[in-house]
């Protein structure tokens, strides 16, 4: 988009992760508004100079006049209200999201006829806390965004998409929805209910246990600060993928326990784990630069591409 206009930004949702794209929408030179149902935080985004506002049907019709990508901020409960909005008053505009699982929303679009300008998205980032007081312009710097390249994504509509993540200082990763539900229920969702899982079993050690705790609780326990609710809505729509982890986690439990109890020893589970981490450490994304969206064959290019640890850090 160098060289030419940015388009409208409309932003349904100013949450932490919605306030933060209409934030550094804004920044990175969009006309950016916004909507959220609560005047409260629309009231407190307004004060801190943002162009957002609690009618719906207002904000949908400016961004059909504007042509705007509308950007849905709102969690899974709040889905279908806003997407019969959408198809209400806005049914013409590309249609995104960042909502953190993708298959159920693609699905949830589809009910709502809305699917020919949809392109899912999932930015990477988050904090444990909430709200618009949360949200900044820089949170998605460096950040893995998540944007889908299932069948029937238009290229025009996943340009148009993956270059507001790239203005938002993200990486772009091309993914399947499916495919995306499985891994972030390892690497996202798990460590929400392991955070659950260790917070408690901390606190049933009583006043010793947490006047001990230090840095491995603290930050194996940081998720588990955030609201129950967003957890749960977070989480719960992903069931199906997470029972799966959860199963294999379990095992991994079971195995480590059976051995200190046979053998007084955890070799197995600890050297797994710090070859694991290690493996984490030293993953290093790689440039997608001979895939162009709208080429023959685009679509499984980039899926192949994002299957092996391939970003887009440009469209030009």
């Amino acid at each position: 988009m160098t060289g030419s206009p940015k388009p409208a930004v409309c932003v349904l949702g100013t949450g932490l992760i919605g306030g933060s794209v209409l934030r550094a929408a804004a920044a990175a030179g969009y006309e950016a508004f916004g909507y959220n149902r609560s005047e409260v935080g629309a009231k407190s985004a307004r004060m801190d100079g943002y162009d957002v506002t609690s009618e719906v049907e207002a904000v949908l019709g400016r961004a059909a006049a504007r042509d705007a990508l509308i950007v849905v901020g709102v969690p899974m409960p709040a889905l279908d209200a806003v997407l019969s909005d959408v198809k209400t008053f806005a049914p013409g505009c590309v249609l995104t999201d960042v909502v953190s699982v993708k298959a159920p929303v693609a699905a949830a679009v589809q009910r709502h006829e809305l699917s020919a300008k949809y392109v899912g998205g999932h930015p990477m980032a988050g904090t444990s806390e909430s709200g618009w007081a949360a949200s900044s312009p820089d949170l998605f710097k460096n950040a893995a965004w998540a944007v889908s390249v299932d069948p029937g994504v238009h290229a025009d509509h996943f340009r148009r998409v993956a270059q507001l993540a790239l203005d938002c200082g993200a990486v772009v990763v091309p993914v399947l929805a499916v495919e995306h539900d499985r891994a972030v229920a390892r690497i996202s969702h798990l460590p929400h209910v392991l955070a659950e899982a260790l917070a408690i079993e901390g606190s049933n050690g009583g006043p010793l246990a947490l006047c001990l705790a230090a840095g491995s609780f603290r930050d194996g326990t940081r998720v588990a600060a955030t609201a129950p609710e967003l957890v749960r809505a977070i989480c719960e729509p992903n069931a199906a993928a997470l029972l799966d982890v959860l199963d294999d986690t379990l095992e991994v439990l079971t195995q480590a326990r059976d051995s200190l109890r046979a053998h007084g020893t955890l070799t197995e589970l600890t050297e797994a784990g710090h070859d694991a981490r290690v493996e984490f450490d030293d993953n290093e994304r790689w440039q997608i630069t001979d895939v162009r969206p709208g080429d023959h064959n685009w679509l499984t290019k980039l899926i192949d591409a994002g299957r092996s640890g391939g970003v887009i850090s440009s469209l030009d």
